[in-house]
């Protein structure tokens, strides 16, 4: 293994003891220039969830994974699409929405990290609660996100002899063209994936796009039928096919340019999470 941009020194020390490696890092190390750059976004615990919901639509996954549910300046825990999907598929009603306060739905299992957490330390607590964010202290009460985009940012400043060929298969989750919003939540419910692939192709629904088609059907005012939409009503995204055995560095460059990451190779599909998986290990 191989590292870029490190001082000759530290480098010498690492490659001279094989426990040193990326995963026993300090983030403060990984991450030196870019570890408090990316901003936290917030929600007040007593807002409504179509105020969430709305925030979530703008930035799951193009900068941050979930948003901070705060009591005043104190964050007490997290939402993402997960926590929507949730609560639509059991009350898939307006009332979920207009009726219902961000803190009834608040994961509070909020991973909070320091410049000394190693990378480690900080996909043990990711592994534990089944989503990639968690914040950072940066002073005053403000606070910094760390998600999976950022430990994309450590594969591609890194040169690994990992190759994506050697990711775990895993069984891929798949919905038909006659597919509804009420099976592809099911899915995603019972699967723990953000993500389900259209067979036969390379398109995919995520939480998004679900999300978003709520947000447009005016978070589902005088419909009492969205789980019964078919799911051909709305523009799937395209997962990028790759026929080269790329390296993780190499793959962690192509994910950080997509703003919906996924990737097919052969018959693997590889997400961000797959990623910060391999990453552990090396």
């Amino acid at each position: 293994m191989y590292f870029k941009y490190i001082d000759p020194k530290l480098k010498s020390i690492i490659l001279s003891n094989p426990s040193s490696n990326i995963s026993n890092r300090p983030l403060s190390e990984l991450l030196e220039n870019s570890l408090t750059s990316t901003p936290c976004v917030n929600v007040r615990k007593n807002a409504k969830v179509r105020v969430v919901a709305g925030m979530l639509v703008q930035y799951l996954e193009s900068f941050t994974d979930s948003v901070v549910v705060r009591d005043d300046t104190k964050p007490i825990g997290v939402i993402g699409g997960r926590e929507i999907i949730q609560g639509v598929f059991k009350n898939p009603t307006s009332d979920f929405f207009e009726m219902k306060f961000v803190e009834e739905i608040t994961d509070t299992r909020l991973n909070v990290v320091t410049s000394d957490s190693s990378l480690k330390e900080l996909i043990a607590m990711w592994k534990k609660v089944g989503r990639a964010f968690a914040v950072i202290n940066v002073g005053n009460d403000d606070y910094s996100v760390i998600s999976v985009k950022k430990l994309l940012e450590i594969g591609m400043n890194n040169d690994f002899d990992f190759h994506i060929s050697e990711i775990p298969k895993k069984k891929i989750v798949t919905i038909d063209n006659e597919a509804k919003f009420g099976d592809v939540m099911k899915l995603m419910l019972e699967n723990k994936t953000r993500k389900i692939l259209l067979e036969g192709t390379n398109q995919f629904i995520n939480d998004r796009i679900i999300i978003e088609t709520i947000e447009k059907f005016n978070f589902l005012l005088g419909r009492d039928n969205f789980l019964e939409i078919p799911v051909n009503v709305v523009t799937l995204e395209d997962a990028k096919m790759i026929s080269e055995d790329l390296n993780l560095s190499d793959v962690s460059k192509i994910m950080y340019s997509m703003s919906q990451p996924l990737i097919i190779h052969d018959d693997r599909v590889i997400s961000p999470w797959d990623i910060c998986m391999a990453l552990e290990k090396n």
